[in-house]
């Protein structure tokens, strides 16, 4: 098949390809802000004439929009030229983390309802969407070749967004149709080959946490069934812990950057590196410390906004990006918790928040709430049984889940090497 690509190459633009800004392709488009956005699995009648809603997750976590993506409901439906369209290039416009900007997804169907895109992101529409194959531009726009070029459009500090002007002067290889087509279906070849080993593999590893689920929410909820004969307490959570905010020293002080040596936790530590954690990616200076005071360490952090519910247990001081609430058990009751018991129950905690929130802008859990939710205290000898049990649980389940990326890995490899082989051209001039 790369034969094929090197002929119809050789053949259709032996000199090269032309290169284009995107302003050259298209125009931008803003995503909408709505009001009363529901889930697409609430309740029918109050779906009746709404809308379709493309969110920023749909855009970052997926290659493409297609019939497969379940929408987000806007109650109201609203009038708006924006209304997406069949090869319309996505991209997320604001993050709390400087890679997270610039992410792309392409509608690569067309929708017989109308499509919204979500206020959060933005669009291009290409002039001539029939010189273009949507199938080849949702690989082109994540390539390492398009996506090195984004830093250069991204302003912000501890909230970064993406600079339109900046961005329409990036550059994109535009080969004749045939050529998109024929890199579309290797590209396509490799995704559908990585989905369907992940398929494979997530399938064993959701039978594991489903037994390791179902063990830790019967050992976790306490009645006159599991208590064991044994008196089980409850208290409001700001009774027993200390709860603080996180923050991100200003990234326009470099010292408080440069030579850091503080853990400062973000998502990304618990997407790349678990749940049990003892570093972080990125360090903080001493200067940039509030008061000089960290957080103490074998505390939990647990995500209040965005995305909401994720939680670690952290094994040394630190601090937390704002998107965390902090928990550290107050002195008086260091003797009654095990915070192994907390990290577990963390998940508890986890599914209440993601269920008592606010929708107004970004998601934030109720916090005046979370504070006075009763959570249970049962004796420090129980905890340690129940700590024991789901250890073993937890094991089982991760490491399964730890040889599942490595194989994941390689297919993922494999495919950013010829999407990089096959995306790259010899430019025959033009663009920026």
């Amino acid at each position: 098949m790369m034969n094929q690509v090197e002929r119809l190459i050789s053949e259709l633009c032996p000199d090269g390809v032309v290169y284009k800004s995107l302003s050259e392709l298209g125009d931008f488009f803003s995503g909408l802000k709505f009001n009363n956005v529901l889930s697409s699995k609430s309740d029918s009648k109050k779906l009746k004439g709404g809308t379709r809603l493309i969110s920023y997750s749909h855009v970052f976590f997926n290659l493409e929009i297609n019939r497969s993506i379940e929408e987000f409901a806007v109650v109201k439906r609203i009038e708006n030229e924006n209304e997406l369209q069949y090869g319309d290039v996505l991209f997320t416009s604001t993050s709390e983390t400087q890679d997270e900007c610039g992410y792309s997804s392409v509608l690569t169907y067309k929708s017989e309802t109308p499509l919204f895109l979500d206020w959060h992101c933005f669009g291009l529409r290409l002039y001539e969407i029939n010189s273009f194959s949507p199938l080849f531009l949702k690989h082109l726009f994540r390539s390492s070749f398009f996506r090195s070029q984004i830093s250069k459009s991204v302003n912000g500090v501890t909230r970064f967004y993406i600079n339109k002007n900046r961005f329409a002067r990036l550059i994109i290889p535009t080969p004749p149709l045939k050529i998109q087509e024929e890199i579309a279906k290797i590209l396509d070849k490799f995704t559908e080959l990585e989905a369907e080993l992940e398929a494979e593999l997530e399938a064993e590893l959701e039978a594991r946490k489903k037994q390791y689920e179902y063990y830790r929410n019967v050992l976790l909820r306490f009645d006159h069934k599991n208590g064991g004969g044994y008196q089980v307490k409850y208290r409001e959570l700001q009774d027993i812990f200390e709860l603080k905010n996180g923050y991100t020293p200003s990234k326009k002080n470099k010292e408080y950057w440069t030579n850091g040596s503080i853990p400062w936790f973000r998502m990304e530590d618990i997407r790349k590196n678990g749940r049990i954690l003892n570093d972080s990616i990125q360090h903080v200076n001493p200067k940039g410390v509030k008061s000089g005071k960290l957080f103490p360490a074998n505390s939990i952090i647990i995500s209040t906004t965005a995305t909401i519910g994720e939680h670690a247990l952290i094994q040394v001081e630190s601090l937390a990006n704002q998107r965390f609430t902090h928990l550290s058990v107050k002195r008086e009751f260091t003797d009654d918790i095990d915070m192994k018991f907390m990290f577990y129950y963390g998940f508890i905690l986890g599914d209440w928040c993601r269920n008592n929130t606010n929708q107004s802008g970004f998601a934030s859990v109720r916090m005046k709430e979370l504070k006075k939710l009763k959570i249970p205290i049962p004796p420090i000898s129980l905890q340690k049984h129940i700590i024991s049990i789901l250890d073993e649980f937890y094991t089982l389940a991760n490491d399964l889940s730890i040889g599942i990326p490595a194989e994941q890995k390689a297919r993922k490899k494999q495919y950013e090497y010829y999407r990089h082989e096959l995306l790259t051209f010899k430019n025959q001039g033009g663009g920026n």
